[in-house]
């Protein structure tokens, strides 16, 4: 399995900025890395970035950038990892690891990181274990210690390769056994799901750390475990809703983010089944993430690659109360609610509204909207029953 993060480790965090790539928007990606850092539990102390036209096989950012890097954990031992924000390679991966003497993860091996420690049920835990073998399965020459044997050498050749295969063979084993446990959990999501009734269901999605949980809890007064930090939930939660006799199915899933591996996405197929078979979103933005825009379009994406982009979705602008905008003093000053729905937030994404789950700010007309949409649902599932 893949080792996870000692709290307290110092890292030292590296990002990519290609040539398509504007300077600001690696700033944004090493913003959310440190965030991540901080989730895991490790604490980053310097940073490097490299500009790169194309990416190096053997180092991903080039050999003189990796030995800047090495000069620097020489002299600052205690640096425990170095952290990319690009995925690497297992080639590259090793080579790194080989030349610093440093552990190396890249953004998907911190995720799987967080994902193991968020994860709470069996279920979940499965889900992750299984990301976690797939993620270590190409990587594992330079993953376990005891495989030091397998690097070459006269009369070092056989065994050390006879070893490595022994527990190839084992990691897909437990690989098709963890698969076999998931799809047989499948069928009982789904038979779950079938045993739901008629009700509408609507889904609660977004990107990581938007406020999903908090609005979750708020409208089912669920206590489902809601925490200022990246995929605080990994399980998804299903909670009966009932506004003016309207009662819905609402679950909430795990957060989305950007660069998140295809077969991350898979692992947790069965989670976000509830959205695939939701019959309306709730597309949850933290509006007050000077990125928001671009976490609504990689929300937009991960539910295109879902087959998901053409459900009715309702965009909820959350945190509205963080949100702020500079006055003629050069002041920045919140924004009321007038001026949200005279901005150009309002104007370029309808349906809208804007509000503030943990101080339960505009939660009335949230509601009013809602079961407006919700019967909206209804009138097309069943328009026999409309006068």
């Amino acid at each position: 399995m893949i080792e996870r993060i000692r709290g307290k480790e110092k890292a030292i965090l590296v990002g990519v900025c290609y040539k398509e790539q504007r300077k600001e928007q690696l700033k944004e990606y090493l913003d959310e890395l440190t965030m991540l850092c901080h989730t895991a539990g490790a604490e980053p102390v310097k940073v490097f970035t490299q500009n790169i036209h194309q990416k190096d096989p053997a180092y991903l950012i080039g050999s003189g950038k990796v030995q800047e890097i090495k000069k620097y954990v020489e002299e600052h031992p205690e640096v425990d990892l170095i952290i990319f924000d690009d995925e690497l390679s297992p080639s590259q991966q090793r080579n790194i690891e080989r030349e610093t003497k440093r552990k190396i993860l890249d953004r998907t091996g911190l995720i799987l990181d967080i994902f193991a420690d968020r994860a709470q049920t069996s279920y979940a835990k499965t889900q992750v274990e299984l990301a976690q073998y797939e993620y270590l399965l190409p990587r594992l020459t330079g993953m376990w210690t005891h495989l030091e044997k397998q690097r070459g050498g006269i009369g070092l050749r056989g065994p050390g390769e006879s070893e490595i295969e022994t527990d190839r063979r084992r990691i897909r084993k437990r690989i098709a056994l963890l698969k076999e446990r998931l799809v047989e959990v499948d069928r009982q999501m789904t038979t779950q799901r079938r045993s739901r009734g008629q009700l509408i269901r609507v889904s609660l999605v977004g990107y990581t750390n938007a406020g999903k949980s908090t609005l979750m809890n708020l409208v089912s007064h669920s206590d489902v475990f809601a925490e200022n930090a990246l995929f605080a939930t990994l399980d998804t939660t299903v909670r009966k809703v009932t506004f003016d006799n309207t009662a819905f199915l609402l679950s909430d899933t795990v957060g989305f983010i950007r660069k998140l591996p295809t077969f991350l996405i898979e692992a947790f197929k069965s989670t976000l089944d509830e959205v695939r078979e939701a019959d309306m979103l709730l597309h949850v933005v933290d509006v007050s993430h000077p990125s928001f825009e671009d976490h609504i379009q990689v929300v937009k994406q991960t539910l295109s690659e879902l087959n998901c982009s053409d459900k009715p979705t309702l965009l909820v602008f959350n945190k509205m109360d963080m949100y702020r905008i500079q006055n003629e003093e050069g002041e920045f000053v919140p924004l009321s609610l007038e001026g949200f729905k005279n901005s150009f937030i309002e104007k370029s994404h309808a349906p809208c509204v804007f509000i503030s789950a943990a101080n339960k700010t505009n939660i009335d007309e949230f509601r009013k909207v809602l079961l407006t949409e919700i019967k909206k649902q209804y009138s097309v599932r069943y328009p026999y029953l409309v006068n």
